[in-house]
């Protein structure tokens, strides 16, 4: 199993393609954005024409009215895996969410179901104190948790909340635990990955000006006019879309929304570098220093028939 992972706007996408044009790989995608319908441009979708050409598997399973977990996320991941080694091919999974990764690789742990009820009164409690004072909260009875959490990151600060409240144990301290993973594929982990974070930055400004000039905004306020979906839902809650929601209900000024997004942005891919820093056995490539196509398929290439001759 491939795996190419790297911070947002590295170009992550644009590598897995290439490599599909050298290889007999099968795309995965590992991003918590994209398995969501209707949400195209800020989610820097590949276009339909592209699809066509590059299939990723879960990209447009669900509707943004619908959740969608990490252990939903570990068994359709592990399916398509498997449906792609039945075919003969490799899969190569690409993306950015890297608590994806984490649990695909590592396990999950055992924790418990969403619990509505539980839900709903946190919620509630938010409404009253907001996220902040719920991360508070967190930090009070899991700091290991919630040093690793943003103060704005609702739907993370209700899940270990939640599990808190259900369990009497922190979710730092479950996730510590055996894993529950048996699976036994050979893994190859490659990362696209710079030190140059000023043109990173650069590059992640250049895709959110492209975002708004091809619609971002519109697309939001659309969303947000459909029944049953509001700015609250973990979909909406996704980097630039938190931000456009927050200036359609006039929480803000549009400036400080689009202010607000790039910032948001850049500290997610920093989240990603730090992830990726702590990976063991990884593979590092800069994108910003030379074209990595080339290596990345040598190993990759190396990989596969190694696999196949210990079959």
């Amino acid at each position: 199993m491939l795996c190419l992972m790297g911070p947002t706007a590295i170009g992550k996408t644009e590598v897995a393609m290439r490599i599909a044009d050298r290889l007999p790989v099968d795309l995965i995608s590992v991003d918590s954005a994209l398995v969501y319908r209707g949400m195209n441009v800020g989610t820097a979708k590949p276009s339909p024409e592209t699809l066509v050409r590059y299939p990723h598997a879960l990209i447009d399973i669900v509707d943004p009215e619908q959740p969608y977990s990490v252990a939903q996320f570990v068994q359709d991941c592990t399916r398509e895996i498997g449906a792609s080694h039945e075919r003969g091919r490799t899969p190569l999974l690409v993306g950015g969410t890297m608590l994806y990764f984490k649990r695909l690789l590592d396990g999950l742990a055992d924790l418990p179901e969403a619990d509505p009820d539980c839900r709903r009164e946190l919620d509630a409690q938010a409404q009253r104190i907001g996220w902040p004072g719920m991360h508070e909260a967190l930090t009070r009875v899991d700091p290991d948790a919630a040093a690793k959490i943003a103060p704005n990151d609702a739907q993370r600060i209700q899940r270990a909340l939640e599990v808190y409240r259900l369990t009497g144990r922190p979710i730092s301290a479950l996730q510590a635990g055996p894993s529950a993973s048996d699976n036994d594929w050979t893994v190859v982990r490659m990362a696209l990955l710079t030190n140059d974070r000023a043109v990173l930055h650069e590059r992640i400004r250049q895709r959110f000006d492209q975002m708004l000039s091809a619609g971002f905004v519109e697309e939001v306020r659309a969303l947000l006019q459909r029944p049953g979906i509001h700015r609250d839902l973990p979909g909406l809650r996704a980097v630039g879309y938190r931000q456009i929601a927050a200036w359609l209900a006039g929480d803000c000024e549009y400036e400080q929304a689009m202010l607000d997004a790039m910032t948001a942005t850049r500290r997610l891919a920093k989240r990603q570098h730090t992830w990726l820093r702590g990976m063991q056995e990884l593979h590092l490539f800069d994108p910003l220093e030379s074209d990595p196509v080339g290596p990345i398929t040598c190993l990759c290439e190396q990989a596969i028939a190694a696999e196949a001759r210990s079959i």
